[in-house]
């Protein structure tokens, strides 16, 4: 009984996703972000496009943002991998973009953050 009850526990720790960050401790990170950029149910376009929904939307496609070209035809379905990398610098990854963020440098900020804006459906209420 005891082999099954390790065996279970073991495949459950495997299906944890990677971004296994801390939503609150997230919440705290987005504070670097809050200048331009916003999420939640009243959540309006700023310096930069509101982030509801983030997780699965084609970069360059909130309505009423005026993007620059690099970001709109990037190609770019934001996932929490591509995400991840860009935060780090996003120039880099996305050369053109207007988003002058320096990045995230800290794994633990990068994945707290992603758990944070993952909890956001695209009308910015909680999942």
């Amino acid at each position: 009984m005891m082999l099954k009850s390790m065996l279970a526990f073991s495949l459950i720790a495997l299906s944890v996703p990677a971004f296994a960050g801390d939503p609150e401790a997230g919440a705290q990170v987005f504070k670097k972000c809050l200048a331009c950029h916003a999420v939640g149910e009243d959540a309006k376009n700023k310096v930069g496009p509101e982030l509801n929904g983030l997780f699965g939307r084609t970069a360059g496609s909130v309505p009423d943002y005026n993007y620059s070209d690099a970001n709109k035809n990037s190609g770019i379905v934001w996932n929490e991998e591509n995400f991840a990398e860009y935060i780090k610098n996003p120039r880099a990854y996305i050369k053109g973009t207007k988003m002058a963020f320096a990045g995230l440098k800290k794994e633990v900020e990068i994945e707290n953050i992603t758990a944070y804006l993952a909890q956001f459906n695209a009308d910015g209420t909680m999942k």
